[in-house]
């Protein structure tokens, strides 16, 4: 399978610039190297970023992509002289909205997604993502009133990086609760779920994804035996079916997907845009 570089370059975050390219990138059958780079708004980090680029061009041999989203005008025409195939991730929609508003923009570094900490939406973040991260992995069940939904699954379905994104992202408040091997005998909705049913949701993932994954964690062991992820996800699955509790495979899904598609099946609304 052909191999290319790709590199998301950004005067900001760089999100969306990755959010763009994977969306992009999903259309082609190759298999991409990726690399990040945000906050390029100095030379220092732009003569980094080109050496790079001129680097996998020489060993790679053919030209990395790099979707970009850069503001000041000395950096984009450095940029535009890399050995690189070059994907301008806002700039048609600008030049368009220029014509049809007809008013021209007044570019700012960072603008998107700029969150100062005299805002609400700042402080929102914050308490979403503390609040997530004590309730990460059946650390705390108190406080559950104040969560917008707890998921529910084996270990390592995807439950950890989900709530994180959900937080970041969304500013949602998430618990996560693993059920592990123990469980399994006697599996059932623990008491302190029951009066929020209508807050729980379920990841499950493939088997031999399952076990390809606990293999890198803990090779060798019960925990990430074929046998033993076989196990815990039908049972586990058994107790969503029963109990009526939305759940999906996250197997093929990125993060991103995963978190859209509970939004969707949920109801929930993002908090922060």
């Amino acid at each position: 399978m052909q191999i290319r570089d790709v590199f998301y370059v950004s005067d900001g975050t760089a999100i969306t610039c990755e959010t763009v390219g994977h969306a992009v990138l999903g259309q082609f059958s190759f298999q991409a190297h990726e690399r990040t780079f945000p906050f390029v708004e100095s030379n220092h980090k732009l003569e980094e970023l080109i050496k790079q680029i001129e680097l996998s061009f020489s060993q790679r041999g053919t030209k990395p992509l790099v979707f970009f989203s850069i503001v000041l005008p000395e950096i984009r025409e450095a940029l535009s002289k890399a050995p690189a195939e070059l994907y301008d991730v806002l700039g048609g929609f600008v030049g368009k909205m220029e014509q049809d508003l007809g008013l021209a923009a007044q570019p700012k570094l960072q603008r998107s997604r700029s969150v100062t900490k005299d805002s609400d939406r700042y402080f929102d973040r914050i308490a979403a993502v503390e609040y997530t991260l004590a309730h990460d992995d059946g650390v705390s069940l108190r406080d559950l009133e104040q969560a917008d939904i707890i998921l529910l699954g084996v270990s390592r379905s995807g439950k950890t990086p989900t709530s994180l994104y959900m937080a970041m992202q969304f500013g949602l408040r998430v618990v996560n609760y693993p059920f592990i091997a123990e469980d399994m005998s006697n599996m059932r909705l623990l008491p302190e779920f029951e009066i929020y049913r209508y807050k729980l949701f379920g990841l499950t993932i493939e088997p031999e994804r399952l076990t390809e994954i606990r293999e890198n964690r803990l090779a060798g062991s019960e925990y990430a035996s074929h046998q033993q992820c076989l196990e815990e996800l039908a049972v586990v699955e058994g107790l969503f079916r029963r109990e009526a509790i939305p759940y999906i495979n996250t197997s093929s899904l990125s993060v991103e997907e995963i978190s859209t598609r509970i939004l969707e099946q949920t109801g929930l609304k993002r908090r922060l845009v």
